[in-house]
């Protein structure tokens, strides 16, 4: 595109030094060319008749009163000739100089090239740059929503061509669902189980669509079909996610890590098991913010809500955290309190970390190597660690305007400390 401007400038600059150059040249000719011209015929003019009157002069045929009147009137007559030709040398140079005639055809050059440009060019594709079209991608650009219409506009298509294909049935209900028109989904479905029959894998996106077409709301139907779909595949991962799914946004996370993890234990290769661990790491953050322990694994207790110091051992840190009153009015139970420690000598890398909900306050946490942050040095290789807390109001851990912090500058690996949020980030 650059190359292309370029070229268009040097087009542009070509034809307007061709209008231009020849009207300069124009006007110093008539500068240096018309005017001498005219003043060097008046001169030898004047000079030829001066000659004449002398030589009439010296043979007595004028005497010096008449040479002098005829000289006299001679000289007159040149200075009107020269003031003459001063006169139409301005005229015509005022016509032929004008710059309006070149400046109409400067302005004529750069209308007809814009013009042009935008009805042969590539002007509406730099006006609007999402319009262009990358061969390589041909939906870059399209918005979620126009992307989720040409998916079901293409299965629309494909179940029209060839009504009993079974699986573009199935894509077209699960484009359905992602576009929200769940009517169409259940139809979809029920028309995939009527060519095939009743299959777990089935029921459980029709759930799916009944749910959210309920609002999220466990409806009896919706339960009907998870049950059903559970008595033919207890590990069916359409129906398990629903599951969890439902009891993530009830706070049942305990319910919900429970039907997650029962899909990481089928043999099935076609899951997202990376999603899947995330959502149970998500779930088990939530319920132990919650209550307090993590689920299902009582040597992972970290949280005493009555602020009660926890038995420190050898390779722990335990901090009983509080907020101070001054501030106390700006804690809200959405906020997020990160906290993480890192040692005092050698690399200054977190070595533990953990993340809890404001709610949970005053709240006792420790931090040992189940809490470390993947690297390869650990809490338990360290002496002494400082121990920083910051309750967070925008979700990250780097301290913004308005969020609360508190520090230990120095804390023994084995000991137990408070540590109070007493500043508020400016």
């Amino acid at each position: 595109m650059t190359t292309f401007w370029i070229f268009i400038a040097i087009v542009v600059l070509v034809s307007l030094a061709l209008i231009w150059i020849p009207h300069f040249r124009q006007k110093k000719l008539l500068e240096a060319g018309e005017s001498g011209v005219r003043q060097q015929t008046n001169l030898e003019l004047f000079n030829e008749r001066l000659a004449s009157l002398e030589k009439d002069f010296n043979e007595n045929l004028l005497d010096q009163q008449e040479f002098e009147a005829m000289k006299k009137e001679l000289e007159i007559s040149l200075l009107q000739d020269i003031k003459q030709g001063q006169d139409e040398s301005l005229n015509v140079e005022g016509k032929r100089k004008s710059i309006l005639w070149p400046s109409l055809m400067s302005v004529a050059v750069i209308v007809v090239a814009g013009f042009m440009y935008q009805r042969l060019g590539a002007y509406q594709e730099m006006q609007h740059p999402t319009a262009a079209v990358d061969p390589s991608n041909p939906h870059a650009g399209m918005s979620p929503e126009q992307l989720q219409m040409l998916w079901v506009q293409k299965f629309e298509q494909q179940t029209q061509a060839e009504p009993d294909n079974s699986q573009a049935w199935y894509s077209l209900g699960q484009a359905y669902t992602q576009a929200g028109q769940f009517d169409q989904a259940i139809a979809a479905f029920d028309k995939v189980i009527a060519l095939v029959g009743e299959h777990a894998e089935l029921l459980g996106p029709k759930a799916t669509a009944l749910y959210y077409k309920a609002g999220q709301k466990m409806i009896p139907i919706v339960q009907q079909l998870i049950d059903r779909a559970l008595e033919l595949d207890p590990h069916d991962p359409s129906t398990l996610l629903l599951i969890g799914m439902d009891a993530f946004y009830t706070a049942d996370y305990q319910k919900a890590i429970d039907a997650w993890q029962k899909i990481l234990e089928s043999d099935r290769n076609d899951l997202d098991r990376s999603a899947i661990i995330n959502a149970i790491d998500s779930a088990k953050m939530r319920l132990q913010a919650t209550n307090g322990t993590m689920p299902n694994d009582s040597t992972h207790a970290k949280f005493k809500k009555d602020g009660a110091a926890a038995t420190a051992t050898a390779n722990t840190v335990t901090i009983n955290l509080s907020v101070s009153p001054e501030l106390a009015d700006k804690v809200n139970t959405n906020d997020i309190i990160f906290v993480f420690a890192r040692p005092t000598e050698g690399p200054s890398v977190p070595v533990a970390a953990t993340k809890i909900s404001a709610k949970t306050l005053p709240v006792t946490v420790v931090l040992d190597d189940s809490t470390n942050m993947g690297g390869s040095v650990k809490l338990s290789d360290s002496k002494n660690v400082e121990v920083i807390a910051v309750l967070s109001k925008h979700g990250n851990l780097k301290p913004q305007a308005g969020d609360l912090q508190g520090k230990l500058a120095s804390v023994d690996v084995g000991a137990a400390a408070d540590l109070v949020l007493d500043n508020e980030v400016q």
